[in-house]
């Protein structure tokens, strides 16, 4: 299995959606319209792929210099465990460089993903939740 990243580059929504879906990522998949505006305003997107077939997105927004907000990471079920999701983040990490940390939300199936991957877990985060569900 050879898999090629790509940057920069929103893939088709129906192929993000599908992905999103398969691995159980909670996202509002059922409204097409909003995960395209969530895509579009992202400035930072790595993909991969197996040939055509979309296995892998970790999508940020990133200032460059101070912070990146690493949104989504997902990787198709049947690619799991092949490290496409170390190697998104680790992609990710060498783009936006050594002065730039990198932070997110974790869903509860991940909390013990994130420290192998080399995450340190915080207890000092905020957040206002949106009034508008999945």
């Amino acid at each position: 299995m050879e898999i090629n990243y790509r940057f920069d580059e929103i893939p088709p929504i129906e192929k993000v959606i599908e992905l999103y879906d398969n691995c159980g990522l909670p996202r509002p998949t059922k409204d097409k319209q909003r995960m395209q505006k969530i895509f579009d305003s992202s400035n930072f997107i790595i993909s991969a792929w197996d040939n055509e077939k979309l296995v892998g997105i970790c999508r940020s927004l990133t200032d460059w210099g101070w912070c990146t907000y690493l949104a989504d990471l997902a990787v198709h079920a049947d690619y799991q465990k092949h490290k496409i999701g170390k190697n998104l983040i680790d992609l990710t990490r060498e783009k936006v460089e050594e002065e730039t940390m990198i932070l997110l939300l974790s869903v509860p199936t991940a909390f013990e993903y994130y420290p192998k991957v080399g995450f340190d877990k915080e207890n000092r985060a905020f957040s206002i939740p949106r009034k508008k569900g999945i």
